[in-house]
């Protein structure tokens, strides 16, 4: 697959807490507890499990996108929180990209086994854009296309992406998915896909931005077939309106049934997509070559 970041973020810090035989976390909720087994949150307790943490400690999360929107928020949590705590353990040396992407998925679909893959964790702890091949030995191979700056710029100058509400859990529409894999159909689907990242790796290479966004549009539509909740009527509106006002191309990203539309076009066109998606909100973005990154650190705690 080929997967990039973007200039949206997850911020995680923690510090000593007050009341040194308790731990608190802030997300959307704030707890208090004094064991780790007792904490609610799932990614949260099973990280604090692995890292075996102390008490007397305060874990707090903001986020420029929020969850069940198919940006990769959950993991890029997961990612963060790991990179953070291993900071705070003096284990900063420990937390390279592969090892955060392999813990990442550990707690994810080992501890908590959500029906995900493995992508998302991996994107947001290396960064960039990047070639990620999953292996049958369970290894994971990242490697950057290694776009020069002008060809990232324009690609980033090529995409627009648009909300469209509904947020979700991506559960239901992976285990459906998940369970249709093994139908014969649903394998050739699939290994179409996968064959396609080589094509659209060399488009993007080469600055062939139409035929990148038909390979998108062939994607797509693949896709839809794989599960039955990944697309609905109001999802394919806001396609279709996308293709018609001069985009080359696009996609749903994440799992389906809500979250973001991304498509590619021409910048002349930008103008002419918001007009046709008026109904939906513009989230602009630039692409950035930046993993999980700890930004400040003070020593003395």
């Amino acid at each position: 697959m080929i997967s990039t970041s973007i200039n949206k973020y997850m911020y995680i810090s923690s510090h000593d807490y007050f009341n040194g035989d308790e731990i608190r976390t802030k997300y959307s909720k704030t707890e208090t507890v004094r064991a780790i087994d007792d904490l609610n949150h799932p990614i949260l307790r099973s990280i604090m499990q692995r890292l075996q943490v102390s008490t007397g400690l305060e874990v707090s999360s903001i986020a420029d996108v929020p969850s069940g929107t198919g940006m990769g928020s959950s993991s890029s949590f997961t990612v963060g929180t790991l990179h953070n705590l291993m900071a705070r353990l003096g284990r900063a040396d420990e937390a390279t990209a592969s090892w955060l992407g392999k813990t990442a998925c550990d707690v994810e679909l080992g501890d908590l086994k959500e029906p995900i893959g493995k992508q998302d964790q991996y994107a947001a702890a290396y960064g960039g854009l990047n070639v990620i091949t999953f292996q049958r030995n369970d290894d994971v191979d990242v490697t950057a296309l290694g776009l020069n700056d002008q060809g990232m710029s324009a690609f980033s100058s090529h995409i627009k992406l648009y909300y469209l509400g509904n947020q979700r859990s991506a559960s239901s529409i992976l285990v459906e998915q998940n369970n249709n894999n093994a139908l014969a159909d649903k394998q050739a689907a699939l290994q179409t896909m996968v064959s396609m990242v080589p094509a659209f790796a060399q488009s993007l290479t080469d600055g062939q931005f139409t035929f990148a966004g038909k390979l998108l549009n062939d994607n797509w539509s693949l896709k839809q077939s794989l599960a039955s909740g990944i697309s609905n009527p109001m999802i394919s509106q806001a396609y279709q309106a996308g293709i018609s006002a001069g985009a080359y191309g696009g996609k749903l990203l994440g799992a389906g049934g809500g979250g973001f539309m991304l498509f590619l076009a021409s910048s002349d066109k930008h103008k002419a997509l918001d007009a046709a998606l008026s109904n939906l909100r513009p989230f602009p973005v630039d692409l950035t070559s930046e993993g999980s990154t700890v930004i400040h650190q003070d020593e003395t705690t």
